[in-house]
C-alpha cells in the first residue's frame, strides 16, 4: 500500500455526516439490553448485516449467554492482526419517566452548551462509540479498497450483565481471536476538549443480597417494635460498611491494597484534574469516599463499595402501615490491583451474616459475573501510534488515564491472548451513561470516526518502515 493520503477519507468522512448520524439513529432506535433479553437477537442480527456489508465473513457464535458478533476480514496472510472489541447490549432504560424522550425514539437535539447530540439509551455506551470505527472503516474502504492489518471484530451482547459469558468465550477460543492487540472504544475524554488513553481499569463484583425476618409482611401497628425490620436490619448493616472516614469496615477488604505510589500522585497533579467542575457537573462539591486520598486518586487508585439499589415493603401510591418480610439491596465493588473479587465477594457475605441478628437469615447471589483489575504497558508501540492519531485529531496531548470502571474483556484479552488493549474512546462527562437521557456529541462521534481513520493511517505508515 502507498503512504496513505487521510485527505480523502476525511472529506468522505464530513461529506457522509448525516448519513453516519442516521446509521446511528437507527442502530440505536433498537432496544437490546441484556438485562432481560429484549431485543437481543434483533440486534444481534443487524450487526451481522451490517459488517457483511463492509466485507466480513460474519456470523453469530454462541456463547453460554447472549450470541457474539464475530466478522474477520483478511487483506494480507502475512499482516499483523488487529481485534476490535465492542458490546451491543445497553443498560436498561428505568427509570424511564425520568427521560425527556422516550429511550428507544432517538433524537438529534442540542445540549446545554448547545452541541449538537444524539440522545437515546445506548447512544453512548457503546452502540455509537463502536460505530465511530465501523463508518471509519467504511470511509478508509471507501477511499482504499483495503485495510492495512488482517481486523477480527468482536461485539458482545452480555458487557452490560453477566461478563463471564465472555470471558470464558475468549478463553475457549484463543485461535479463532488470536491477534497482536485489541482496540476498545468503550471510554471518554479526559475532559470536553482532551482525548484520553486508558492504561488501567478497576475490576469489579456484584452482589446481592436479601434479608429475611418474619413469615410475612405485619402490621407496623400490632408488632412494631417487638418484630424485625428487614429494611431496618439491612441499612443498618449496610451503613455500617463504612465509618466516618469514608473507608470500609469489612474486614480483609484492604488486604493487598496499595496506595498510590509517589510517581503515580505526581502523574495525577500534572493531569489537573478539576475536581471542582467534575463533581459540579451532577450537582455535588466534595468527594466523598476516603477522606485521606483525593477525587481522583478514589476513582482510579482505590477500591469502593456502592449501594446499587434497596427495597422491601411497599413503595406504592398512598400508605400502607406495614413491616416488610424480606428487604433486597444490590452492591458493587469496585476493584484494584491485589483484590480477588471472589474473595471480596466472600468477606462480604462473612460480614453480613456476622452482624445478623438472631431471627433473621440472609441469602446471597452473585450476578454480573467476576472482574479483576487490569492495566497496560504505557510505552507500547500501540499507545503510541494512538497518541499520534489523537493528538493529530484534537490538537492536544491525550492524558494517559485510569478510568474507575470495568471493562472486564480486557482482563480476558490479556489472560487469555496475551495481548494488551487500546483502549481510546469519545464520551464527555455530560453523556450520561446508565442514566435518563443518555447522549453522544455529534461531534465526538465525527472526530471518533477522524480519529480512528488516522489510528488506521499510523498501523499503514508503520509496516512501510
Amino acid at each position: 500500500m502507498p503512504q496513505p493520503d487521510l485527505t480523502d477519507v476525511f472529506a468522505h468522512i464530513d461529506r457522509q455526516r448525516d448519513a453516519f448520524i442516521s446509521r446511528l439513529i437507527d442502530y440505536v432506535r433498537h432496544p437490546s439490553i441484556s438485562a432481560y433479553g429484549q431485543g437481543i437477537e434483533e440486534v444481534a442480527a443487524l450487526l451481522v448485516d451490517h459488517l457483511t456489508a463492509l466485507g466480513f465473513a460474519t456470523r453469530l457464535v454462541p456463547t453460554a449467554g447472549f450470541p457474539m458478533v464475530f466478522g474477520k476480514r483478511i487483506e494480507a496472510p502475512d499482516a499483523l492482526t488487529v481485534l476490535l472489541y465492542g458490546h451491543y447490549d445497553v443498560q436498561p432504560a428505568d427509570p424511564v419517566d425520568l427521560w425527556t424522550s422516550p429511550p428507544f425514539e432517538p433524537i438529534l437535539g442540542t445540549n446545554k452548551k448547545g452541541r449538537p447530540c444524539i440522545y437515546a439509551r445506548g447512544a453512548a455506551d457503546d452502540k455509537g462509540q463502536f460505530m465511530c470505527f465501523t463508518e471509519a472503516l467504511r470511509a478508509w474502504l471507501a477511499v482504499h479498497d483495503s485495510l492495512p492489518f488482517k481486523l477480527t471484530i468482536l461485539i458482545e451482547g452480555d458487557e452490560e450483565g453477566d461478563v463471564s459469558h465472555a470471558d470464558r468465550f475468549v478463553k475457549a477460543n484463543k485461535a479463532l481471536l488470536k491477534a497482536d492487540v485489541a482496540w476498545v472504544c468503550d471510554t471518554g475524554m479526559w475532559d470536553d476538549e482532551t482525548p484520553s488513553i486508558i492504561t488501567s481499569l478497576r475490576g469489579c463484583v456484584a452482589e446481592e443480597v436479601t434479608i429475611k425476618g418474619p413469615s410475612k409482611d405485619l402490621h407496623s401497628g400490632y408488632f412494631g417494635g417487638a418484630a424485625y425490620n428487614p429494611l431496618k436490619v439491612l441499612s443498618g448493616i449496610l451503613g455500617g460498611m463504612f465509618d466516618s472516614k469514608g473507608r470500609i469496615t469489612i474486614p480483609g477488604f484492604y488486604d493487598n491494597v496499595k496506595p498510590p505510589t509517589t510517581a503515580q500522585r505526581k502523574a495525577l497533579a500534572k493531569a489537573r484534574f478539576d475536581q471542582k467542575g467534575f463533581l459540579g457537573g451532577v450537582g455535588l462539591k466534595h468527594p466523598a469516599g476516603e477522606t485521606a486520598f483525593t477525587g481522583l486518586e478514589q476513582m482510579w487508585f482505590r477500591p469502593t463499595a456502592e449501594i446499587n439499589g434497596m427495597w422491601g415493603g411497599y413503595i406504592g401510591a398512598g400508605g400502607k402501615t406495614v413491616i416488610p418480610s424480606i428487604a433486597t439491596a444490590k452492591l458493587t465493588f469496585r476493584l484494584v490491583a491485589g483484590q480477588n473479587p471472589r474473595r471480596i465477594g466472600k468477606l462480604f457475605r462473612a460480614f453480613v451474616k456476622k452482624n445478623l441478628p438472631k431471627g433473621c437469615s440472609a441469602t446471597f447471589d452473585t450476578y454480573g459475573g467476576y472482574a479483576e483489575a487490569v492495566s497496560v504497558a504505557q510505552d507500547s508501540p500501540w499507545i503510541a501510534a494512538a497518541a499520534r492519531a489523537l493528538e493529530a485529531e484534537w490538537k492536544k496531548k491525550p492524558v494517559l488515564a485510569g478510568e474507575g470502571g470495568s471493562i472486564p474483556v480486557v482482563e480476558s484479552f490479556k489472560k487469555h491472548l496475551g495481548i494488551d488493549s487500546v483502549m481510546m474512546g469519545f464520551v464527555r462527562d455530560d453523556d450520561a451513561l446508565h442514566s435518563p437521557d443518555e447522549k453522544y456529541d455529534v461531534e465526538c462521534y465525527h472526530r471518533g470516526m477522524r480519529s480512528y481513520a488516522r489510528m488506521i493511517g499510523e498501523i499503514a505508515k508503520g509496516l512501510e518502515q
